[in-house]
């Protein structure tokens, strides 16, 4: 009988695997659809997705043969990258504070929540306190950099990682999918200006006039086109923000208001299928449940940026967030059974 406790967590890995490869393959079609319709260009979103699929796949083998080094090596990668390029967009200083920074935020999120999953496979307490100090000294670079969303968002993780333990893996996946959705709303509410006014005022000051101008922007296309969207890569060209202003990047500052202009509301429900996807991988791995909740504080982290910055932009966020993920969802060699319901 002992032979067969196995089977069910190979069951579960299974089929969330089959949902992420439908997941993803509907995003990719989804693009090109739009693109045929309006003369789009599908490449971005098609970058994305292949950059997902591989991180995913990379991290779920490094993941089984390096449970603790892998993650550990990721963690000072994103770090390497975020010190080497700080400024990695290409956009002006008016669309700070998480325009220009978005994905250096992201990175330094990232790389804080890999040391954090790595802490917990460890299994001496001296490299465990040391993977610790590394998540909390990714936070302390934060502020170094001039990323105060980063440096937020890896103390974030580091608070959610030290009290995973005492957390039950479907509630705190549970949580964690309502705070990107609290976040997601809010900035529609900002943008739809249905907010009091002095919060709103208050709200915009702190994300800049224009940013929130390009969302608005980013609706009225989505009201024209709801069903497909303008295009994939259009938003450039029909945003009276953009065409005012010449200096900004071409984008909306925002993955789901993008994904509203330019494929509609089904790509919206495409960008919160890949998210629920990656939820619920974390909730059918075989890991450990503390593993599971770190890497779904910091991937839902990495969605509240999304929300008010173009993170999702960058190749290497992308392939970051799918090496997470698939580093918490890939079972140790070493390991024995799931012991399911932690």
């Amino acid at each position: 009988m002992a032979s067969a406790e196995p089977v069910p967590a190979y069951g579960r890995r299974t089929v969330s695997d089959v949902a992420g490869v439908i997941v993803l393959g509907v995003c990719a079609t989804w693009s090109l659809i739009t693109a045929s319709v309006h003369g789009g260009r599908p490449e971005g979103v098609l970058l994305a997705v292949l950059a997902v699929a591989a991180g995913y796949a990379s991290g779920r083998m490094c993941g089984s043969f390096l449970p603790v080094a892998a993650p550990a090596a990721g963690a000072l990668a994103g770090l390497g990258l975020a010190i080497a390029a700080p400024n990695t967009a290409p956009g002006p200083q008016v669309i700070s504070p998480l325009g220009q920074t978005g994905s250096t935020a992201a990175l330094l999120t990232l790389s804080a929540g890999a040391a954090c999953c790595a802490a917990w496979a460890a299994r001496p307490l001296a490299l465990r306190l040391g993977l610790r100090l590394l998540a909390a000294g990714i936070g302390v670079a934060s502020a170094f950099l001039g990323s105060t969303a980063g440096c937020v968002a890896c103390a974030g993780v580091l608070l959610c990682s030290l009290a995973a333990d005492r957390m039950r893996r479907g509630p705190g996946l549970a949580g964690l999918a309502a705070a990107a959705g609290l976040v997601t709303g809010a900035t529609w509410a900002v943008a739809e200006n249905v907010l009091p006014n002095g919060l709103t005022s208050s709200l915009e000051g702190q994300l800049t006039q224009q940013r929130v101008q390009l969302w608005r922007d980013a609706l009225d296309l989505a009201h024209r086109e709801p069903g497909l969207g303008v295009g994939p890569g259009r938003f450039a060209e029909l945003s009276p923000t953009i065409t005012q202003s010449p200096t900004t990047d071409g984008k909306p500052y925002s993955a789901p208001f993008q994904q509203a202009a330019e494929q509609g509301l089904v790509g919206v429900v495409l960008l919160a299928a890949v998210f629920g996807w990656i939820l619920y991988a974390l909730w059918r791995t075989p890991r450990q449940t503390p593993v599971a909740l770190t890497a779904g504080a910091a991937l839902t982290a990495l969605a509240a940026i999304a929300a008010v910055g173009n993170a999702l932009s960058f190749p290497t966020v992308t392939a970051g967030a799918g090496l997470l993920a698939g580093l918490a969802t890939a079972r140790p060699l070493a390991e024995g059974p799931d012991v399911p319901g932690r």
